[in-house]
């Protein structure tokens, strides 16, 4: 059997035993752990047919608008019969998108959805849904993104719920400090899959194991340095994705860098040592250049699903911070630059592209804060591609890592997060190092 379809079985079987345990299970709750780009969505749309199709109705959570609209719009192109009701803020409606399907029903009133076999909505919108028969079941979408708090918000809307979502990727948000909550079984902070399992440690837990986005060069790196004790692998083998362009390199540091990229799928434009502004011009300089060269010289990615032009919409730069995301968009807006995605870790979750270009969090920082060194952010960044990733950073990242050890306080009780940013950085760092272009702009 080829490494495809062994991956293809392997799937297949782990989609098996998840859907069983959903359907047929006697437990409260069946938890899913899925690595980037291995078919969250998918598995979501076909544990809702299959509830349907077993007689059941059941309530969808998701944790941002555009995670339901893009649901909504999957559910309906899978079972274009199916009555779905997307469930909207009064402030917040559904994407035009949602328009071309008759069998979507739209409201800002859950009782005006009584007729939907499905009802997806934010878990901020189900938190203000009162006196309504509960759901049987829920399937709660991008777990490990949502608060476990707003988890207790909805809770007594339904009896059983699959839980489907990515461990790796960054932790819930919180405007405010959670100091005084860390350890307990009910620190609000924590992610609801983190608190669940602490108050239900016997509840199935099933893993997706592999990636259908990341290429066989980028999976491995992925998986050891984020996923290391739920591994997974690329379901296409070293040349089944190809990047090619119509147009030779320059020479220079951002086209020698996108070879690199096209020939290995890892790429690190290394710019001199140097402590700079968060918003370092010359490395903003370099995202614009590299860009710009990958769109002039008319690349094309070859993959499973055929042949297709590298075109802005394909492309997306992802960085630490806005204003960062801010000074890339008008730097290639300079270069003459429309189309692509610049944007932050947190808003490229659940992404993909054929080719990402990122600013590393810790370039031409004077120091490794909590922050930059988060697992999540490096993940997510790392993690967007179908073919190749570039990396742009200052020389220096990994004498950094040393001088600046961790130093965050140890609190009982709270479950160690494995690998940390530490470890994590040094790994994707040392790989990076093997596809280094050093240019000095």
């Amino acid at each position: 059997m080829s490494p495809v379809s062994d991956a293809a079985r392997a799937a297949g079987t782990a989609t098996e035993r998840i859907l069983h345990d959903t359907l047929h299970g006697t437990h409260r709750g069946v938890v899913v752990d899925s690595p980037p780009g291995a078919g969250k969505s998918t598995l979501v749309v076909r544990a809702a047919q299959e509830l349907v199709a077993a007689g059941e109705s059941l309530m969808v959570v998701a944790q941002t608008n555009a995670q339901v609209d893009d649901l909504v719009d999957r559910l309906a192109t899978a079972d274009p019969g199916l009555p779905i009701g997307r469930l909207h803020g009064s402030d917040s409606p559904p994407d035009p998108v949602l328009d071309r399907h008759e069998a979507v029903l739209k409201s800002a009133k859950a009782a005006d959805l009584a007729g939907a076999k499905v009802v997806i909505a934010t878990a901020a919108k189900w938190a203000f849904v009162k006196d309504v028969e509960p759901w049987r079941h829920a399937i709660v979408d991008e777990a490990y993104q949502m608060r476990s708090d707003a988890l207790l918000q909805v809770a007594g809307l339904f009896e059983r719920a699959l839980f489907v979502g990515d461990p790796g990727q960054l932790d819930p948000f919180s405007v405010v400090g959670a100091e005084q909550w860390a350890g307990l079984s009910y620190d609000p902070s924590a992610s609801a899959v983190v608190t669940l399992l602490a108050h239900n440690p016997g509840l199935p837990q099933h893993r997706l194991p592999v990636s259908w986005r990341l290429p066989a060069s980028a999976a491995p790196l992925v998986s050891d340095a984020f996923y290391p004790y739920t591994p997974f692998r690329s379901g296409t083998g070293h040349g089944d994705r190809r990047l090619s362009f119509g147009v030779p390199g320059d020479g220079s540091g951002p086209d020698r860098v996108v070879d690199e990229a096209a020939a290995s799928g890892w790429g690190l434009l290394e710019l001199p040592a140097r402590r700079t502004p968060r918003t370092d011009p010359e490395a903003v300089r370099a995202i614009a250049l590299v860009v710009r060269r990958l769109l002039d010289r008319g690349g094309v990615a070859v993959s499973e699903r055929g042949t297709a032009p590298v075109g802005p919409d394909r492309i997306a730069v992802g960085t630490a911070h806005r204003d960062q995301a801010a000074a890339v968009r008008a730097a290639l807006a300079d270069l003459g630059v429309t189309g692509v995605t610049v944007d932050t870790a947190n808003r490229l979750q659940g992404r993909e592209f054929d080719v990402t270009v990122v600013l590393h969090p810790l370039s031409g920082r004077p120091d490794a804060t909590a922050f930059h060194l988060e697992t999540g952010r490096l993940c997510v960044l790392a993690s967007r591609h179908r073919h190749a990733c570039i990396v742009v950073c200052r020389a220096g990242v990994s004498e950094l890592l040393d001088e600046h050890p961790s130093t965050e306080p140890v609190q009982l009780g709270v479950t160690v997060k494995f690998p940390d940013g530490w470890e994590a950085n040094h790994a994707v760092l040392a790989h990076l190092s093997e596809h280094r272009v050093t240019w000095r702009p």
